[in-house]
């Protein structure tokens, strides 16, 4: 497509530029940027006075922190709305559900965080309740004070909104979770979960309960056997052999943990043998996986659950459970697309630049959005074109191959396509479209070209919903940002977020094992994994003080044993 340095300039809008371009390259993740041979229409220099444009952020998480940490906020009026003051660093939330990590140590003051961008950047804590795109302001409500008519609520006007919102908790519907059912997405759940643990286990030590009804109290029930559900089932265990148990001696042997997958196997967006080697560690430590069940009711004493298989339901007594089971999203964000027309959708839909599609100057990063990647098939004969230099019609393997990187950059599906297939290289893609007259030479024309990547859009994904995706698209946005009083003078093409880079993911399994999907397809199971994980989430706090306390609290956890205070 051509005059993409204009749609990127319009994207954050200014008016008044006339921009040819032509794309040659651009980088996933943001690392490069599109060459452009533009020209730039005269324009008077703006005053030193004029006033700046009003950059107002929605949300405190991986996306809208990532978003401020790397802005240049000297170039804007920055402000920053959030229910929270403070950024928490989720994924130890299992670890605070046991008291392995206290739940201060894993969160930040935004204020201190942005201490030396203070001038620049305000802070007002509240929750977005509206957001209106055709008079491009927000409507706030305060839950700390209340404003002149004393009720709490405010508006803020923009002429950029970055919404980084997150997701909710999704419940499918399904009805009694919401009433008995604990969550684990705030610090506030993660307390709440620790709570419930140590008032379940006293409970049954109360010398007039019978042994079903202690049986039933220490039925800790996980839904979903995602990362949080199982890591979360892995921290109770740990809890429970190494330190509970030595405190109530006379119940231990009651004590069941469940996990409830939906799917064929427990954490299945990770590698197979990091799914089968959980399994069996879990059956080793005599945590009960059951997968291939859905919950359909929840009451305050039972879980009713359907086989997916024989279609049977089956009713289990709990002392308490734990959901977690997706994402959903917010209602703000729901009403925000139903005024933008975007219904029936999950997430925002943002176009590669993360612009809310149809929608200017609104930006959406983290889970409560979703970029729209575009089909290679939408654009075959271009990319035909492009590559056909010599306009014989015809490609050859090297004219191919000199033009593939850029295609794998444009279309990150085709990589993946060809990763998928386990193909070598681009001539095991086209081998098996190349007609007979074609086999010899290894050259193919439009029509080949078209059926050797006809398969390649099947693997068109949304990126996963999780912290690191978030925070590289906070810093790709932070980035276009700080790039446009630049590109007014100099128009440039677009950096575009066509991917993210894959860090690796963890799943801590109990009993110092972790196991690890790393880059470039590794997998790594055992005890060096989870020091290899202590060292990975102490390095990636965000503060000096948040490592420290991190790494005291699991010195101390290490010497001492956790604490089963019920405070």
């Amino acid at each position: 497509p051509v005059n993409r340095a204009a749609r990127f300039l319009d994207g954050i809008g200014r008016p008044g530029v006339s921009t040819a371009a032509l794309l040659l390259t651009a980088a996933s993740g943001g690392g490069l940027v599109a060459y452009a041979d533009s020209a730039a229409e005269s324009a008077p220099e703006p005053s030193q006075d004029a006033p700046k444009k009003k950059v107002l952020v929605l949300g405190t998480g991986w996306a809208g922190t990532s978003f401020l940490k790397n802005l240049d906020c000297s170039q804007y009026e920055v402000k920053v709305i959030s229910p929270r003051n403070y950024f928490a660093f989720t994924p130890l939330l299992p670890s605070v559900t046991c008291g392995t990590v206290e739940p201060r140590s894993i969160i930040e003051p935004i204020r201190r965080m942005f201490e030396k961008k203070s001038k620049d950047v305000t802070f007002c804590e509240a929750e977005c309740f509206k957001i209106d795109a055709s008079k491009k302001n927000v409507h706030c409500r305060s839950a700390v004070g209340t404003n002149l008519d004393g009720n709490g609520d405010f508006t803020l006007d923009y002429d950029y909104l970055v919404v980084a919102l997150g997701a909710n908790v999704n419940t499918f519907n399904t009805p009694g979770v919401l009433e008995h059912c604990h969550f684990l997405k705030e610090v506030e759940d993660a307390q709440k979960i620790q709570m419930s643990v140590i008032d379940c286990f006293e409970k049954a030590s109360l010398p007039n309960i019978t042994e079903e009804e202690k049986r039933k109290a220490l039925h800790f029930v996980v839904i979903g056997g995602g990362p949080t559900g199982v890591e979360f089932a892995a921290e109770l265990h740990d809890f429970l052999v190494e330190d509970l148990v030595k405190l109530y001696p006379a119940i231990q042997e009651l004590v069941k943990i469940t996990i409830i997958q939906s799917g064929e196997h427990i954490l299945n967006m990770f590698d197979k043998r990091i799914a089968a080697f959980a399994e069996e560690k879990f059956q080793r430590d005599g945590i009960e996986v059951a997968t291939g069940f859905r919950v359909v009711r929840v009451s305050d004493d039972l879980i009713s659950m359907k086989s997916k298989s024989v279609g049977e339901e089956v009713s289990v007594p709990y002392g308490m459970a734990v959901w977690s089971a997706g994402i959903g999203t917010r209602r703000v964000i729901m009403d925000f697309m139903q005024q933008i027309g975007q219904t029936n959708r999950r997430a925002l839909a943002t176009n590669e630049w993360l612009r809310v599609r149809e929608c200017e100057g609104v930006y959406a990063i983290g889970d409560c959005a979703t970029v729209s990647q575009r089909k290679i098939m939408d654009d075959i004969s271009m990319v035909f074109k492009m590559a056909d230099k010599d306009n014989s019609g015809t490609l050859t393997l090297k004219e191919i191959n000199d033009v593939l990187e850029d295609i794998c950059i444009r279309y990150p599906q085709v990589e993946l396509y060809m990763k998928s297939m386990h193909m070598l290289d681009i001539a095991d893609l086209i081998k098996g479209a190349i007609g007979d007259s074609h086999k010899e030479s290894m050259v193919v024309d439009i029509e080949e070209f078209k059926k050797a990547l006809s398969h390649v859009d099947s693997q068109v994904k949304s990126a996963p919903a999780t912290a690191q995706v978030a925070a590289q698209q906070g810093y790709y946005l932070a980035e276009c940002f700080n790039k446009m009083e630049k590109c007014k003078e100099h128009p440039e093409g677009p950096l575009r977020m066509t991917g993210y880079k894959h860090l690796g993911q963890f799943a801590p399994l109990g009993g110092e094992q972790a196991a690890a999907e790393l880059p470039g397809d590794w997998v790594s199971m055992g005890h060096s994994t989870q020091w290899l994980w202590y060292s990975l989430y102490a390095s990636k706090q965000v503060s000096w003080r948040t490592r420290m306390l991190v790494v005291s609290d699991w010195t101390r956890r290490f010497i001492f044993g956790r604490d089963s205070s019920r405070i």
